[in-house]
């Protein structure tokens, strides 16, 4: 069954219309049909199953039942993300995406290599989004995740300040143990923020600064990761600890 989001103000008592790009998609590319049954999303918690009414300029739909999944993580957590070499970004956003993140910032630091005008951030981002939202959907995400705009890693730290819970794996740091302790000590419904750097890691400078904005060094290990490895294996670790179980209770609009 082909998912799609709306906004909330899309969502009637009996009917959702979806306007916009998907229109395009649907009629042309899934050649859909009046009596296709879709699933859709508005981002706030709720997953209705709908049929599909009529495909003009908009696409009307008939609400069949709607669920309260909660598939979300009780916890928001951004990735600030060093900026990487070639594709990798688009691999990293993708499975960042599937394991729960909640807002992706790709940040500029000492090491980075890849520099990106105003013309070429605004092209990858559309594009970055773009995959944010292909794996929300097949991750069957009530959310599509935010690809924020291109940060130096001052305005990331001062960023992250706001945020409960502030992380940046370092391959300098040591003691597993604390980092076990700082990961259990997570709980539900905090604010994280997971900095990780690019090839080549943060430079000593960059780590005393976020130091003393109160970010909390970690380790992953005795191994290096590469910086597509990282974030993922931390959020790996936040999902397995955060996750609850979902509570989820269907109700029939017929």
């Amino acid at each position: 069954m082909h998912r799609f989001f709306v906004e909330p103000e899309q969502v009637g008592q009996e009917e959702i219309t979806i306007i916009g790009n998907d229109v395009n998609h649907m009629k042309n590319v899934l050649r859909m049909k009046p009596g296709e049954i879709i699933g859709i999303s508005d981002g706030s918690g709720i997953e209705y199953t709908c049929e599909i009414l009529e495909l003009n300029k908009e696409v009307k739909t008939k609400i069949l039942t709607c669920l309260d999944a909660r598939r979300e993580l009780p916890s928001r957590i951004t990735l600030f993300q060093g900026l990487p070499k070639s594709d990798k970004m688009e691999w990293i956003i993708q499975k960042a995406v599937e394991l729960g993140v909640y807002e992706i910032i790709p940040v500029a630091t000492r090491n980075t290599v890849v520099k990106l005008d105003k013309k070429k951030e605004e092209n990858k981002r559309k594009r970055w989004q773009a995959i944010a939202e292909s794996a929300a959907k097949q991750s069957k995400r009530l959310y599509i995740p935010r690809v924020g705009a291109l940060m130096s890693f001052p305005q990331a730290v001062k960023r992250a300040c706001d945020m409960e819970v502030r992380l940046i794996p370092y391959e300098l740091a040591e003691n597993m143990a604390e980092t076990r302790e700082i990961i259990a000590g997570i709980r539900p419904g905090q604010s994280a923020a997971v900095f990780i750097g690019p090839e080549g890691g943060f430079g000593e400078e960059e780590i005393a600064m976020a130091m003393e904005a109160g970010m909390q060094p970690i380790t992953l290990g005795k191994r290096i990761l590469r910086t597509e490895t990282a974030g993922i294996a931390v959020l790996s670790v936040l999902m397995f600890t955060l996750e609850g179980e979902p509570a989820a209770a269907e109700k029939s609009r017929e």
